[in-house]
């Protein structure tokens, strides 16, 4: 986990002179992002599977960088990245039958009538049974979707077991080893690691 960075005094000092003048959380976070001292901070460039995701230009006044604050926006810098590749190294995506757009796949067993993308980077050693449909999803490593299951803007969680006739959609994240059951109807879940 990486290390967060103290604020300088000045900025607590404006936290709690803010707080004092009877601001709420939420106005005082809006009232820092827009503060001075937040465009000499540098974000540290994202990763995903170990590679740097180029920084955007700068937006003048509003922060300089990326800040991946929700699932949703992660899978939308995923689609950013895979259409990065797609530019850069497309041999690094998977096509063939059942591949639509942009598929990032290191090494997964796929089985029979499976349709996947556009959108999708799948994990080491993961394994997607037999006539499963997935589009815009992030799949970790390790992870099983079993067959005919249907999985649309979701993120799957390292080891985590996807059961058969499960559709989940509409930003649904399952944690670290996570079980869902068979046929089931997960719509916006955010489930907790190891349940």
């Amino acid at each position: 986990m990486a290390k967060t960075k103290e604020l300088s005094k000045d900025v607590r000092d404006k936290i709690v002179d803010l707080h004092k003048a009877g601001m709420g959380y939420k106005t005082i976070a809006k009232q820092l992002a827009r503060s001075p001292w937040r465009e000499s901070q540098s974000p540290s460039p994202l990763t995903m599977e170990g590679e740097s995701v180029p920084q955007p230009p700068h937006h003048g006044g509003r922060g300089s960088g990326w800040t991946l604050v929700s699932p949703k926006y992660f899978l939308t810098g995923m689609c950013m990245y895979l259409q990065s590749v797609r530019q850069h190294t497309p041999d690094r995506l998977r096509t063939g039958p059942g591949f639509l757009g942009n598929v990032l796949d290191p090494a997964a067993q796929i089985g029979e009538n499976c349709t996947i993308g556009p959108n999708v980077t799948i994990g080491a050693g993961v394994v997607l049974e037999d006539g499963v449909r997935i589009k815009r999803c992030t799949v970790l490593k390790g992870s099983r979707v079993r067959s005919h299951s249907w999985l649309e803007s979701c993120i799957v969680g390292w080891s985590s077991s996807v059961g058969q006739w499960v559709r989940m959609e509409n930003v649904t994240v399952l944690g670290e080893d996570v079980i869902v059951n068979d046929e089931l109807y997960l719509n916006g879940a955010n489930v907790l690691p190891h349940k």
